[in-house]
């Protein structure tokens, strides 16, 4: 069974994009088919949400089966790739726990993107084109996910990176979308860089690139400098797709990409492909603790920096996309201290309320954009400075959107509340009595690392909880900044919109249920802790060690701690935005450091962007293109004139001349065929 519904599964949405893709390309051909009035065409409609529903379907199924009973995980091989003398590899794809979990992420909240993307890219004259690179970015997801191999995981992972390029330059008749794209595409691939050389070091110490064959041969040689190379170089990788420090610079300007893209890329997906490598990648992180501790305090760094970048965000996408960096930084923490359920706890919690964030934004976004285009005013639908008091027109989005703000600061009972604490939890446990603190990095002790850690995640979630409630504030209550004529066009998104976010708000309400701990029994306790045991709760146990834990006492306290942190974050930022702002027409723009995420664009584009391509210009446009083209022009001017010249001394009617030349002709024929 497994066999015959795993490739089926990674088939289904790759069916889709052809269809789609082709469906693209012919009706450009037709006369008036780029018009919103006619963009929508039914079969896109059916097929791209169709394939994305039906794979949804296929995961439950191969988890029902998975759930009956399945020793060790299920490796599904579809020939031979590269057999390169030593080098042998198949197209494996594997299903074990992690990975099914995974699948069904990213089919189930993908399926509700897709549902939602119907309503709001109906009058897009790229319809047929945007479903069909919806479809190819799933397909590609599925790869990186289910590859049974290193090699085979990097195809997925590259093609997302070529489905998110397509994504995020969707709308490129702007070239800032197109710049937002390539923004995205080449600071991937220098994470990728480091994905690559960990690839040529995992091949060259274990002659494998399978999970089972090169995690087998690694361990023995745990603490050794290869094994810490090869996790810092595949960290690198995890850093420049998941966006933390210094590789996130892409994430933010990836916004440019419809709303719906946003939800699932930067929220249920790509940028947690990092924090899933990590967690495949666990036998190899847990035998290098000093790159665990660079992995946990490079998320730790990545969460505050974002964070407060976030307090001063004026676009509301914006304040998402640092938000989404910050938690991703969460994640980083957890896996970095081999607490892999935690991270992948949050990851899905994550998808669940950031998804539900981001088509609720999406939601505001089209209300906005229908409004202003009703009255004609060319105002941005994105700025929080325009909205206000949006609760009376959309009761069902803000009630939605102040659930997934809640879970997201923090609160119980909802999902993001369990996964976050027990993430706290787990950094503070591993703080004494654990290898990773009787590691040193950077001449710190490893307790004393995980101490400061542990300390930036709580001052985290006080920013975390202070600028998510501004966002709500800001767009839904107070006084409304729109105008008489806008309010009139304001209201509810249409059923196809307004219904996934109904289901996100359902799941992130439940989600936490699914890994509670035994501090709360609220029902079935550490369900997700006993599904992943078998992927990577030996690398979790080698991380922790015998004695790192805490008792009922000190658990409850930090509890009360994180619980306390986010209800004051909530406090303060009611307390701070509970008057109207200003509208944008009068707000001066803000320059504040802040808004202007501490100029590191500007840093970037000064330092490397400007020199790389003035080198360019200087090297490649001046010298070589010009040089090249040059020459075969100079060179082509004088071969013409040459011949001109000999034909026209040639050509010049003399008859004996042309015998002459005719016997010298044939006699060096004749000479040659007689020397063949």
């Amino acid at each position: 069974m497994i066999a015959a519904l795993l490739p089926l599964l990674i088939l289904l949405p790759l069916l889709g994009f052809a269809a789609n893709g082709l469906i693209a390309v012919t009706r450009r051909a037709e006369p008036g088919a780029d018009t919103p009035s006619t963009a929508r065409h039914p079969l896109v409609t059916l097929i791209g949400p169709g394939v994305i529903i039906a794979a949804f379907a296929l995961a439950i199924a191969l988890f029902m089966r998975m759930r009956v009973g399945m020793s060790g995980p299920a490796i599904v091989s579809l020939g031979q790739w590269m057999p390169v003398g030593n080098l042998v590899i198949d197209w494996n794809f594997q299903l074990d726990q992690l990975s099914m979990l995974m699948v069904l992420v990213i089919t189930g909240v993908g399926s509700l993107i897709h549902l939602f993307s119907i309503g709001y890219m109906k009058e897009d004259p790229g319809y047929a084109r945007y479903f069909a690179y919806l479809n190819l970015f799933v397909a590609f997801m599925l790869v990186l996910v289910l590859g049974g191999s290193y090699a085979v995981m990097f195809v997925g992972w590259e093609g997302v990176g070529l489905a998110s390029y397509l994504l995020i330059g969707f709308w490129f008749g702007e070239r800032a979308n197109v710049e937002a794209g390539k923004k995205a595409f080449v600071v991937n691939r220098v994470g990728d860089f480091g994905f690559l050389v960990a690839m040529f070091l995992i091949w060259s110490t274990t002659q494998h690139l399978d999970f089972a064959g090169a995690h087998a041969a690694l361990t023995p040689l745990a603490g050794t400098p290869v094994v810490l190379a090869i996790a810092l170089m595949l960290f690198v990788g995890c850093a420049g797709k998941s966006a933390q420090l210094p590789l996130y610079i892409w994430l933010p300007d990836a916004m440019a990409g419809p709303t719906p893209v946003s939800a699932l890329i930067h929220a249920a997906t790509m940028v947690t492909a990092g924090v899933y490598l990590v967690a495949r990648a666990a036998p190899i992180f847990a035998g290098a603790p000093e790159a665990s501790l660079v992995v946990a305090t490079v998320g730790a760094l990545t969460a505050l920096f974002a964070a407060t970048i976030a307090l001063r965000q004026w676009d509301i996408k914006k304040v998402l996309a640092y938000s989404t960096v910050s938690q991703l930084g969460y994640m980083f923490m957890a896996v970095g201290v081999g607490a892999y359920t935690a991270g992948v706890f949050h990851l899905v919690t994550h998808a669940f309320f950031k998804a539900l964030l981001f088509l609720g934004a999406g939601s505001v976004i089209h209300a906005m954009h229908h409004a202003y285009h009703h009255t004609h005013r060319d105002e941005d639908p994105q700025d929080l400075r325009n909205m206000g008091g949006l609760a009376r027109y959309m009761p069902a989005t803000a009630g939605a959107m102040a659930l997934a703000t809640a879970a997201i600061a923090g609160v119980p009972p909802l999902a993001g509340f369990f996964s976050k604490d027990e993430i706290l939890a787990s950094v503070f446990a591993r703080a004494h009595g654990s290898p990773l603190a009787s590691s040193t990095l950077l001449g710190i002790p490893g307790s004393t690392l995980l101490y400061v850690v542990y300390g930036i995640g709580l001052v985290t979630a006080l920013l975390t909880a202070i600028y998510m409630t501004r966002m709500l504030v800001l767009t839904f209550f107070g006084e409304n900044r729109t105008g008489e004529g806008e309010r009139a066009a304001l209201h509810e998104a249409p059923l196809i919109m307004t219904v996934p976010v109904l289901v996100l708000a359902v799941l992130t309400v439940v989600g936490g249920w699914l890994n509670l701990p035994s501090l709360l029994p609220m029902g079935p306790v550490g369900v997700l802790d006993k599904w992943l045991a078998p992927v990577t709760g030996a690398s979790a146990a080698q991380l922790a060690g015998p004695n790192a834990h805490v008792d009922h006492a000190t658990e409850l306290v930090l509890v009360a701690i994180a619980i306390g942190i986010a209800l004051v974050g909530i406090a303060v930022a009611l307390v701070m935005f509970r008057r109207p702002q200003a509208d944008k027409a009068n707000s001066p723009e803000d320059r504040s450091l802040l808004a202007r995420a501490y100029g590191v664009d500007d840093i970037v584009d000064a330092v490397i962007v400007r020199p790389v391509r003035g080198l360019a210009d200087a090297v490649l446009t001046r010298g070589v293109e010009r040089g090249v083209d040059g020459g075969f022009s100079a060179g082509g001017s004088l071969l013409t004139r040459t011949a001109s010249l000999v034909g026209a001394k040639l050509q010049d009617g003399d008859a004996g001349k042309y015998a002459w030349l005719l016997a010298a002709g044939a006699i060096v024929l004749i000479s040659a065929l007689s020397l063949s």
